[in-house]
């Protein structure tokens, strides 16, 4: 089947303090609000405290989103979490007692945690931007990018180009436990396995250590064995580095240094990865990670900025499709729009960040390409699917 598009949606904006990008020329004026009503859908973000620039930025892309395309049956309710537990509680309730038939985000964890007994209360469904598993279920559903998702992608790209042996070098922290789990599990089901798991921590200034014990030549940067001594082989094809910024870049660079020039290891990456200057460091070239395909979020990056001034933090996308979901659900011809049987659509949806659904579970899955890092950025070496006959989880 081909999946829904999110048909850019429509409504007008009942602002939270900022005024409403212009509109595209030649675009409608926006709707006035109906005689019997358009649904009102609650926006939950930190717009104060430390993830402000992070909330507003979600809130700037859902405004974006609502105007691009337009609709006359949705109504954004933006309410601020302050980025805590009970503040997010506290505009649960008030969006609720403002009629909100819809609650996208909170944010964080703890947030979502607190937002969802209240809203299992008033039998509303949320779509919250967290990527902790262990929330979804019942009335929460789980937008935000589940790493696990990347491993099993790009695990399963390495497969097919006939990569086997697989290991690990992670921080010692409960997302680097997850990528080694997800790496162990996804090797398994594919018919490779996992060769060694080291662990570093991501406290220290030096990962020497962890990567002596991950390859037979390992040590500090610039590390070399004596002339004519080839460094010995690594027991593993790729290598899985959860990592991002310049702790990754110090890590590559002595991993390369470490394999030297001989059957040189395929690096493979994770959503950290995915930022525009991933290619600026040579140690990374060739490497592969799994992330939404490019194309559409680039063009919705460059509408932002065009229209706010600045370039979007890489979250933002996830206000711009959640948003976009809300309005295509409220289109919906008969029954509850918001419903559990209208979000899950077994074709899914479209949007900036691709192809994605929602599982009975409450986690989303979505289609992702695989990138490889150049000198001047990335490009794609295996496109995202097209529809969901093609995803394999």
């Amino acid at each position: 089947m081909v999946p829904a598009p999110i048909a850019r949606p429509q409504p007008p904006y009942y602002g939270y303090g900022r005024v409403p990008p212009p509109l595209p020329p030649g675009a409608p004026s926006p709707p006035t609000t109906a005689a019997a009503g358009p649904a009102k859908v609650a926006l939950l973000v930190p717009l104060s405290g430390a993830n402000a620039d992070l909330g507003q930025a979600l809130l700037d892309a859902a405004q974006l989103a609502l105007f691009e395309s337009g609709a006359d049956r949705l109504i954004l309710v933006p309410r601020d979490t302050g980025g805590n537990a009970a503040g997010a509680a506290g505009a649960a309730r008030a969006v609720i007692g403002d009629g909100v038939r819809l609650i996208l985000g909170p944010l964080l964890a703890p947030e979502v945690e607190a937002v969802k007994p209240v809203a299992q209360e008033a039998h509303i469904n949320v779509i919250a931007f967290s990527t902790v598993t262990s929330l979804a279920g019942g009335n929460i559903y789980l937008m935000g990018f589940l790493p696990r998702q990347e491993v099993v992608r790009e695990v399963g790209y390495a497969r097919e180009r006939g990569l086997a042996r697989f290991a690990a070098l992670a921080p010692n922290s409960p997302y680097g436990h997850l990528m080694a789990d997800a790496l162990r599990e996804a090797a398994s089901g594919s018919g490779g396995s996992v060769t060694k798991v080291e662990f570093f921590d991501p406290r220290a200034g030096d990962v020497s250590p962890a990567i002596q014990r991950l390859l037979p030549g390992g040590g500090a940067e610039g590390h070399a064995e004596p002339p004519g001594v080839s460094p010995p082989a690594a027991s593993f094809d790729a290598l899985l580095l959860p990592e991002g910024g310049t702790r990754l870049k110090q890590i590559a660079a002595q991993v390369k240094g470490a394999g030297g020039n001989s059957n040189p290891v395929q690096l493979l990456g994770s959503g950290l990865w995915d930022t525009p200057d991933i290619g600026s460091d040579p140690a990374l070239a060739g490497g592969w990670f799994a992330s939404s395909p490019p194309e559409a979020r680039q063009q919705f990056e460059r509408r932002f900025s065009a229209t706010y001034g600045h370039n979007p933090p890489r979250l933002a996308s996830l206000g711009y499709d959640a948003a976009a979901l809300a309005a295509v659900l409220a289109r919906g011809q008969t029954g509850e729009p918001f419903s559990q049987q209208a979000i899950l659509n077994p074709s899914g949806f479209t949007g900036v960040d691709g192809l994605f659904r929602f599982t009975p579970s409450g986690l989303v899955q979505r289609g992702l390409a695989v990138l490889e890092v150049e000198p001047q950025g990335t490009s794609v070496i295996s496109p995202a699917p097209q529809s969901f006959q093609d995803v394999g989880f």
